[in-house]
């Protein structure tokens, strides 16, 4: 590899550890709760305050880091990860946990955020969307490996083993960063009104906005995917257990895909991609009906529904590009406000009485707004050039 590619390796490293310790607790839910003596409803008050944490401090985390250096910033992330972890591993109790969860989560937009900005700024100009895209693969490969193996030791060895694990990871990237990063000079004291003034305007906001509607459509299948799977195509947890592996696969090939077309134009990769979501979703239901048909679909929507975050990402460090880093963590925050939402919006239907195969449909009805709102912000913005 390329001297620049072993830092953005390093980059994708931190964001294994991080993307594994996000989702490790949804599979431990009733381990931990049975070791910190709460109901399985209140252990899962872990996961929300996490989605929390990494809202509201995504901003405010890398506002305060942005008078230091990149790496340095990027080091120190992780160093919080590995304290947070290592609390976890440590809690003798529920409010201790917590407390550990919440500050794990203060290290995850801010990492992103800026590890996307660094990301590009290594890469050469026509390779800076497989830069973000090879950024996030270590996300999609925590799905594929750290999830499972994490899930798997606190499952048969004990919870708290996982997120010790967790914290080693966050070590070695630590050490990764350290030594592949190149020296970067400590920025100057950011304009935090002219910042808020970048990341607060229309098209930004606009931006935001269409983060969170594809990844409410996202959540919106993806968290009750197994109650569909096993309605539609009447499968077993053991088949379901492989289908969410081919899923991880797709989320890898969709990152990747995502990159590459990103390489030549953020837009038109958003575009490809919001479509390809929109006609997978709306054949999920109808095509899942056995075993094969189901894999299938499962793989291509986690194909389409992941080839979008590079281009997203870019898209807000280039549409505020007076506060690139701060648009970046806000967006990863946009991202957990949209799954959040797609939980919500996915549990409403079953509530409301419909069955699970509306699912998919609900979740195309939040692409199409997605590509909607998209193409309400490109006739905007070409509306300004020509006035300007």
């Amino acid at each position: 590899m390329q001297a620049y590619q072993w830092g953005i390796f390093a980059i994708a490293l931190g964001a294994f550890g991080i993307g594994t310790t996000e989702f490790m607790p949804m599979g431990l839910l009733p381990v931990i709760a049975d070791g910190v003596h709460v109901s399985i409803p209140t252990a899962g008050l872990l996961i929300s305050a996490y989605a929390i944490g990494v809202m509201f401090g995504a901003p405010i985390v890398t506002l305060y880091l942005a008078r230091f250096s990149r790496k340095s910033a990027l080091i120190g992330l992780m160093g919080t990860f590995v304290v947070g972890n290592t609390l976890a591993a440590l809690a003798t109790n529920y409010e201790i946990l917590m407390f550990a969860r919440v500050v794990t989560s203060l290290a995850h937009g801010a990492f992103f955020g800026i590890g996307a900005m660094v990301a590009m700024n290594l890469a050469p100009k026509n390779k800076q969307g497989s830069a973000v895209a090879s950024m996030l693969l270590g996300l999609t490969i925590a799905n594929i490996i750290g999830v499972p193996i994490t899930t798997w030791l606190g499952q048969n060895i004990e919870w708290r083993v996982a997120f010790a694990v967790t914290a080693v990871l966050g070590v070695v990237a630590m050490l990764g960063l350290a030594r592949n990063l190149p020296t970067m000079a400590a920025t100057e004291k950011p304009d935090v009104r002219k910042e808020l003034q970048s990341i607060m305007q229309p098209a930004a906001l606009r931006a935001f906005g269409t983060t969170v509607l594809y990844a409410g459509s996202m959540f919106t299948l993806y968290t009750y995917i197994a109650p569909i799977l096993h309605t539609l195509a009447d499968a077993s947890e053991s088949a379901i257990a492989i289908m969410l592996s081919l899923a991880g696969v797709g989320f890898t090939c969709g990152n990747y895909i995502g990159g590459k077309l990103a390489d030549k134009s953020p837009d038109r990769a958003l575009f490809i991609t919001f479509a390809a979501q929109i006609i997978m979703a709306c054949l999920f239901s109808l095509v899942a009906s056995n075993i094969i048909t189901a894999g299938i679909m499962v793989f291509f929507w986690s194909v389409a529904i992941f080839g979008s975050g590079s281009a997203l990402q870019m898209n807000v460090m280039k549409i505020a590009d007076q506060a690139p880093g701060l648009a970046s963590s806000i967006n990863i925050g946009a991202f957990n406000l949209g799954n959040a939402l797609g939980a919500v919006l996915g549990g409403a239907v079953i509530t409301l009485g419909f069955s699970y195969a509306w699912i998919p449909s609900t979740a195309a009805i939040l692409s199409v707004s997605a590509m909607l709102l998209l193409m309400i912000s490109r006739k905007l913005a070409q509306g300004s050039t020509q006035t300007a």
